[in-house]
């Protein structure tokens, strides 16, 4: 029991990279759908195929990208270290950004489907009845599409508890810093440590199939409904 107690800040950073991973893709994924699904523009569908590719890129290819971008001579890097004195390499907030960009698709692709299938007339209806446009989005758009938004954020939530590949590359291992619950596994088992390898499996599996069975019953309610 006390192998698995010094495996609790791995659980809670875990949870507190998932949450934050899961609260910012929410909110950038709803914005990025709704104008894919809404707006005609010039390179939409290139847009929607860049910001798919976590889907099928390897996990420590996305970690290299994410080096690249805010590592010491990337872009954002030196941005963020010559004007607030930061930098994501080695620290949650890495593990934060790699969660982020391995997860968006899972966002993205369920919101986009989501806002497509709202029907414009009522939006539409909306306007001939005076609402604006925030109004219209707010009070229409959005309470149409949440079980389809609701579906991907817990797809998210999941995917982002058990990153491995881009977490490791950016924010490394660091026990009680960076380590994550799927880090901590990778740590036991290179240790030998098969008990506290097995517990963390099937901690993370419990919480795994938990999500799974509420976007199933999710899905399940929408097409009764």
């Amino acid at each position: 029991m006390s192998a698995f107690q010094d495996a609790l800040p791995a659980l809670f950073l875990s949870l507190k990279v998932a949450g934050w991973a899961t609260l910012l893709n929410l909110i950038l994924g709803i914005a990025v759908s709704w104008l894919l699904a809404r707006k005609r523009f010039t390179g939409r569908n290139f847009i929607d195929t860049v910001l798919t590719l976590p889907m099928v890129l390897p996990p420590t290819v996305m970690g290299y990208y994410l080096l690249v971008l805010f590592g010491r001579k990337g872009t954002l890097g030196q941005w963020l270290q010559e004007h607030f004195g930061f930098s994501l390499i080695f620290t949650w907030q890495g593990a934060v950004a790699a969660a982020m960009a391995v997860t968006f698709p899972l966002v993205l692709k369920p919101a986009r489907a989501a806002f497509e299938e709202v029907n414009p007339q009522y939006e539409q209806a909306a306007r001939v009845l005076g609402l604006s446009e925030s109004a219209v989005f707010f009070r229409i758009t959005l309470p149409l599409a949440w079980r389809g938004i609701l579906s991907g954020l817990l797809l998210t939530f999941a995917r982002a508890l058990g990153e491995f590949g881009a977490t490791l590359m950016i924010a490394g291992s660091i026990p009680g810093q960076t380590q994550t619950l799927s880090i901590a596994v990778y740590e036991a088992v290179q240790a030998g440590n098969d008990d506290l390898a097995n517990r963390l499996v099937w901690l993370i599996s419990a919480v795994c199939i938990a999500v799974l069975w509420s976007v199933t019953r999710l899905n399940g309610d929408k097409h009764r409904g």
